[in-house]
């Protein structure tokens, strides 16, 4: 099989299919520059939203205007309106808008859950308008367990021209509408098919995702292999090392690595410092140079070549040119 086909295949859209999730739209808000809010997120916020959850799968679906989340890590992801926000372990984070302005508690916005009935936020200084819709998902599926990074702390769907487009504008505006109308916080079937949409998108760019890699997330052999590259896109790592990491012989790695997605086990870590690179490109004002670092370059020169290889652009045009899209979105 060559190592560079990325045409969809029925397996991933199934698995995706049966993700067990269960959620809830909890919050409708309305912002006003300039603004932003802290205390969002966390463990005690998951317990107190799904009784027994650890974390919870949070998002934010952006109906109008722009705004960013941040994640305890400092780095902001920037969406607008259209768009979905997500942070699939239900990480502590705050939000605000475009304007700088010191972040208040949202606890002084908003009482402190668990709520009767859904809060509608209105906060601001009177300027440019936000909505946001947030929602949370719950889910055992180890697709989600944190110590397997398999996402970012956080991460934005632009759904492109087409049904998908469609279809999320469709559901944007049902989530306000339906908002806007409930009076507690009734559970509904619109969480879960968004995530499972923002999923497929998200993932449609997962190092060969459609030969398997939902299936090789659940794989005693090769699970704990990239649980390690995950971990540490950074690292050199080398088939013996990650071998190690699985507790089987390299032959046996490599063998399953091929089997399950169509790649070596190499290949697979080389592609994965590129998915976390785009990541970072795309979402974040994160430096080039401290992106090099982060995935395992000894420079900027180095990963620049790397990235242009691997996507045909340098990683400052990559990013140039869908900030350009995100100021002049094709809707």
């Amino acid at each position: 099989m060559n190592e560079d086909t990325r045409a969809p295949v029925e397996p991933f859209s199934e698995a995706l299919d049966h993700l067990r999730l269960e959620g809830a739209i909890y919050l409708r808000a309305e912002y006003t520059e300039r603004w932003a809010l802290d205390d969002q997120g966390g463990p005690m916020f998951a317990a107190m939203m799904h009784p027994g959850a650890e974390r919870l799968i949070l998002f934010h679906v952006v109906a109008s205007g722009r705004c960013w989340v941040s994640t305890p890590d400092g780095e902001r992801y920037w969406a607008s309106g259209g768009e979905v926000i997500v942070l699939p372990y239900g990480d502590a984070f705050r939000m605000g808008g475009v304007e700088p302005v010191e972040a208040v508690s949202i606890l002084s916005v908003i009482p402190p859950p668990p709520w009767t009935e859904m809060p509608i936020v209105n906060h601001g200084e009177g300027g440019t308008r936000t909505d946001v819709v947030c929602g949370f998902l719950y889910t055992e599926d180890p697709l989600f367990d944190p110590a397997l990074k398999a996402f970012p702390p956080a991460f934005v769907v632009r759904p492109p021209p087409g049904p998908a487009r469609a279809w999320f504008d469709a559901s944007i505006a049902y989530a306000l509408e339906d908002s806007a109308q409930r009076q507690g916080l009734r559970s509904t079937k619109l969480p879960e098919l968004l995530l499972v949409e923002v999923l497929r998108l998200h993932l449609s760019n997962a190092p060969a995702s459609e030969q398997g890699w939902l299936a090789a997330v659940r794989d005693p052999v090769i699970a704990p292999a990239m649980k390690a590259i995950h971990a540490a896109p950074e690292r050199k790592w080398t088939v013996a090392d990650l071998a190690m990491e699985a507790a089987v012989s390299r032959s046996v790695l490599d063998s399953r690595f091929r089997d399950v997605l169509g790649l070596s086990p190499i290949r697979y870590a080389n592609d994965w410092r590129m998915r976390v690179a785009q990541d970072l490109l795309t979402n974040t004002d994160v430096t080039i140079s401290a992106i090099a670092r982060r995935v395992g370059y000894d420079s900027e020169e180095a990963f620049s070549r790397a990235f242009k290889r691997a996507h045909g652009e340098s990683p400052s045009v990559w990013r140039a040119v869908r900030l350009a899209g995100l100021t002049n979105p094709a809707r």
